[in-house]
């Protein structure tokens, strides 16, 4: 069974969107036994929940983050994931900071879906912004994580 996990700063905001929503369609499709899902912040404060602009814009996806649960990176063993996929490029490098040896399994996640010759790899921290802010974030996710679901 393969492990993914997504990564950002806080888990409240795009790593759990795209964690969750990346269950949701693995699940419509009938593959939810075939990929573990999971996802956690470089500096999250276990426990935390999601923000409420990030409940409220997955709710047009059927996805419900209201049980989400925040998780620090280094609270897991993210050794034993195949795929870590972070929002940014300082993502990528914080995580590296600190698993070298992960060096092989770590992409930011559009680097994974697209290729490392995408104008821009990272998505942009809603956090503290509007909910058309945080839905023009979700977007970019969904977009995203529905091309990553196609190509496994």
């Amino acid at each position: 069974m393969k492990k993914i996990m997504f990564v950002c700063t806080g888990n409240i905001c795009r790593s759990a969107m795209a964690h969750h929503y990346m269950q949701k369609k693995l699940y419509d499709l009938h593959k939810e036994n075939d990929i573990v899902v999971s996802s956690c912040g470089t500096s999250g404060m276990d426990g935390e929940r999601a923000t409420t602009n990030s409940i409220v814009v997955m709710k047009k996806y059927d996805v419900d983050l209201e049980s989400h649960k925040a998780t620090n990176m280094f609270s897991i063993d993210i050794e034993n994931y195949d795929l870590i996929l972070c929002m940014t490029e300082q993502h990528k490098f914080n995580v590296l900071v600190y698993f070298p040896n992960l060096k092989d399994k770590v992409f930011t996640l559009k680097e994974y879906v697209y290729g490392k010759d995408t104008d821009n790899l990272d998505i942009d921290d809603p956090w503290g912004y509007s909910v058309k802010i945080y839905d023009s974030c979700s977007k970019d996710i969904v977009e995203c994580v529905d091309k990553l679901v196609e190509n496994i």
